[in-house]
């Protein structure tokens, strides 16, 4: 190989080298930022709808409730029983049927009346649950005695004295249009991404395609640990093959999960069009590059020609300046090591703002959970103590569902900037879920800490947040190692604070103390 192609391939690998390792590792960073913004995204949208379902079941059964009151003199005058099973039914749109049967199991009324249950006894396992129990109860799905697919909300009638007289129960039928269809139906996408419910047992119970109400999942890990009680986000495989990002959460009140999930590939679709056309404008540019190189190399190589030439005739005339000549190269090759180490270095400021986007909040520029993780672990290694303010936006979603999602966002930007306002140097101002935030305080006690979240709630209580009337926070306090040796349980105790804050009725700090 002669010393221009050598050039030629040493300047394609220097060129290329580096660009494909740009193109690859934003590859890497911008699809795991698109898998774990669509991950927390399930997650909060899987527990809004938990919440809402959980909701939903206890306002049904405070109705249920309700109506099993008004009944206790009424058990013995049907035209009464019938009223008020069809006011139930048609008033709360919260039931496909209503049923009401005395001690016994047998029917004393029903609506709709299409029904045709008067006079007969019940026998499902729901109804002998409730006459032995005598308590309210959430049946799991079984097929009822008129052939529906139903879960069944029950109250007891009581007596003054207690006496068990019966129970009014409210019938959700999984296979036709349900409340469940309205509460969760609307949430709908046409790009493939759907939610489902399932029961205690992993049974289906809310599909969109209805052909899957009943059936069990198995093998799957997003139901598996909501059936338990958890909550989180993972990468699962569903019944078609297709690999899903799951969020899921559950109903506390009946011990249903929620699963909201979207395809991988439909996530990454937008990922796999940027690189594509990236790579395709990229390349004229790259045959360009490649006939310049060549150019180049045929100019750089010319001169060490001479050279040679003049080394292998120092004998004849001219050779000392044509030497000289050459020798002036050096200064273009030095030159040409400073270009080569300004290309590396504007590659590694490439990578650094890389890795500042990964570790910052798009949307309010402060930094997320990554970046809170990694200012806490250095902290931990410096042995520097810290405190942590936990805050969330008082009634947030009220602000969402009257103004607007832009609005939303928004509050949530002038939020971060009051974070940073009251912050020093060192401190790290993070958002680290939907409303939910993170004020890092290096140096600071549990003292200190709540006077600068007391600071910052006036500030946000003050702020003007147009068109908003007026925005509050509740914040909890706590700090290492002052109120636990234990990092996770100072921040599970600065998160614990804020719903005691919320729960005290919020717009207010509360501060860990910890036992004596």
């Amino acid at each position: 190989m002669d010393l221009r192609k050598l050039i030629l391939a040493l300047a394609l690998l220097g060129a290329f080298i580096p660009f494909a390792k740009t193109l690859h590792a934003s590859y890497q960073v911008q699809r795991q930022q698109l898998l774990d913004s669509t991950l927390e995204s399930n997650l909060a949208y899987a527990t809004k709808l938990a919440k809402s379902t959980d909701d939903f079941v206890q306002s049904a059964q405070l109705q249920l409730d309700y109506t099993a009151q008004l009944l206790v003199d009424e058990m013995d005058d049907p035209a009464r029983l019938d009223t008020e099973a069809a006011r139930l039914r048609l008033t709360s749109k919260s039931f496909n049927s209503i049923v009401i049967f005395d001690n016994t199991g047998k029917v004393l009324a029903t609506s709709p009346e299409t029904l045709q249950l008067q006079g007969k006894v019940l026998a499902s396992a729901a109804v002998r649950e409730s006459i032995r129990s005598r308590q309210p109860l959430i049946s799991r799905p079984y097929l009822s005695a008129a052939g529906n697919f139903i879960v069944l909300m029950v109250s007891p009638i009581r007596d003054p004295r207690g006496g068990f007289l019966g129970a009014i129960g409210g019938a959700i039928h999984l296979q036709k249009e349900n409340i469940l269809d309205r509460l969760l139906g609307q949430h709908f996408y046409h790009d493939g991404s759907y939610l489902y419910v399932v029961d205690s047992e992993g049974r289906i119970i809310y599909h969109p395609d209805l052909s899957r109400i009943g059936k069990v999942v198995a093998g799957n890990q997003a139901v598996a640990d909501v059936t338990r009680g958890g909550s989180g986000t993972a990468s699962i495989v569903n019944s078609k093959g297709k690999v899903m990002l799951a969020g899921y959460a559950p109903v506390a009140a009946t011990g249903w999960g929620v699963i909201a999930q979207r395809p991988r590939d439909v996530t990454l679709a937008p990922l796999t069009s940027l690189m594509r056309t990236v790579f395709v404008k990229t390349l004229p540019l790259a045959l360009v590059t490649v006939l310049l190189l060549w150019w180049c190399a045929r100019i750089i190589a010319h001169p060490l020609r001479m050279l040679a030439y003049g080394a292998r005739n120092m004998d004849q005339p001219g050779t000392s300046q044509r030497i000289r000549s050459v020798r002036s190269w050096y200064f273009e090759s030095r030159e040409l090591k400073k270009a080569m180490l300004l290309g590396i270095g504007l590659f590694q400021k490439s990578i650094s703002k890389l890795r500042e986007d990964v570790n910052t909040d798009p949307l309010t520029g402060l930094g997320n959970r990554r970046h809170l993780q990694a200012r806490v672990q250095e902290l931990q290694e410096r042995a520097t103590p810290f405190a942590v303010v936990s805050l969330d936006i008082d009634h947030f979603k009220r602000v969402n569902d009257t103004w607007g999602h832009d609005v939303g966002d928004l509050v949530l930007k002038q939020l971060a900037m009051h974070m940073q306002d009251i912050s020093r140097v060192d401190d790290a101002p993070c958002r680290v879920g939907g409303e939910e935030f993170v004020l890092l305080l290096p140096g600071a006690s549990v003292a200190s800490a709540a006077q600068v979240a007391e600071r910052l709630r006036l500030q946000i209580e003050r702020a003007n947040m147009a068109p908003v009337d007026r925005v509050t926070v509740s914040l909890g306090v706590s700090a290492w190692p002052e109120s636990s040796q234990d990092i996770a349980t100072v921040f599970k105790t600065a998160d614990e604070m804020l719903y005691v804050a919320k729960r005290g009725g919020r717009n207010r700090v509360e501060i860990y103390t910890p036992p004596a």
